[in-house]
This record gives C-alpha cells, sequence and structure tokens, in this order.
C-alpha cells in the first residue's frame, strides 16, 4: 500500500489518478496541481506536509518539486484554514475601486485580520493579486466563485449565507 493510500480515501486517489491518465505516462507530474486540489478538499482546505511528501512519491517527482508549487499557488493552504476561505483581490484595478473598504469590512465582520483565520475557526481571510476580474473590480473569490463589483452590503450579503 502506498503511504498515500494511508492519508486519503480511496475516491481522492481515484481523482488523482483521473489526472495523472490525462497525460503521456512519463508525464505524471502534471497532475500535481489537480492533484493536490482534490487533496486539499478532502482535508479541511489545507495541505499537510506529509500529504505533500506523499503525493510527491505517488507522482514520482522529489518534495522539492511539490513544494515549490505548493508554494507558488495561493489556492494551495499549508496550514489549517477556516470553514470559509474569502480571498480578496487588492490588486490596483480593485484598489482603485474600493477594495480597501471592502477588506476593512471583512475583517470587522469576521473578526480576522487578512492572512489570519478568526478565532471560532470559521472565516479565513486572504489578500490575493489580479484575479483576472478587473471590470468587476472590486472582487472577491469564495469556494471557487467570483463575486465583483462588491459594495458593503452585498458583502453583507454574502456573509450572511455562511452557515
Amino acid at each position: 500500500m502506498h503511504p498515500l493510500e494511508t492519508l486519503t480515501s480511496k475516491e481522492v486517489i481515484q481523482q488523482i489518478d483521473h489526472w495523472i491518465n490525462k497525460f503521456p505516462g512519463n508525464q505524471r507530474q502534471s497532475a500535481i496541481l489537480p492533484a493536490m486540489l482534490a487533496l486539499q478538499e478532502a482535508n479541511q482546505g489545507w495541505l499537510s506536509d506529509a500529504l505533500i511528501q506523499a503525493l510527491a512519491d505517488y507522482l514520482h517527482i522529489s518534495s522539492v518539486d511539490a513544494y515549490g508549487v505548493a508554494t507558488f499557488y495561493s489556492m494551495i493552504e499549508l496550514s489549517p484554514v477556516g470553514r470559509h476561505k474569502i480571498s480578496v483581490c487588492t490588486n490596483i484595478s480593485c484598489m482603485l475601486n474600493g477594495s480597501d473598504e471592502i477588506v476593512n469590512h471583512l475583517e470587522k465582520k469576521c473578526h480576522a485580520k487578512l492572512g489570519e483565520t478568526s478565532n471560532d475557526g470559521k472565516f479565513t481571510l486572504r489578500e490575493v493579486e489580479c484575479m483576472g476580474a478587473c471590470i468587476g473590480a472590486p472582487m472577491l473569490e469564495y469556494n471557487n466563485k467570483y463575486y465583483e463589483k462588491l459594495t458593503l452590503e452585498k458583502v453583507d450579503e454574502l456573509l450572511e449565507t455562511m452557515e
């Protein structure tokens, strides 16, 4: 039994194998990002060192290469996150359209600063660079969905939908 099989479910291994099979046999490493996302989703939104190392071994790549991917992409979390992860764009278009006000409002409502998780474990707030939605600035991402042309009222409505 491979170490990865002891750390995650059979269903997640099947998802990873699905992605591996999309690439030529000698390119298993190409499946690393979707594999990390599948593992992260099954592991309460983050990847432990053990998961990253086991995945690297499963894909036949070095741990250094796996950590390089994990630390490059902002959607990969290397420590526990809240039940609701909110990523706010603060790049130039969003900043010029009021992202600072949105961030301040979220920090007050969620009881966490950017880069932190609230004490109750409900929210994690993240600052991200441009997400390619400049025409809809200011914007945030929650549950893989973009919310654009934000106002404080829209933010409050979104927060109300979260458990």
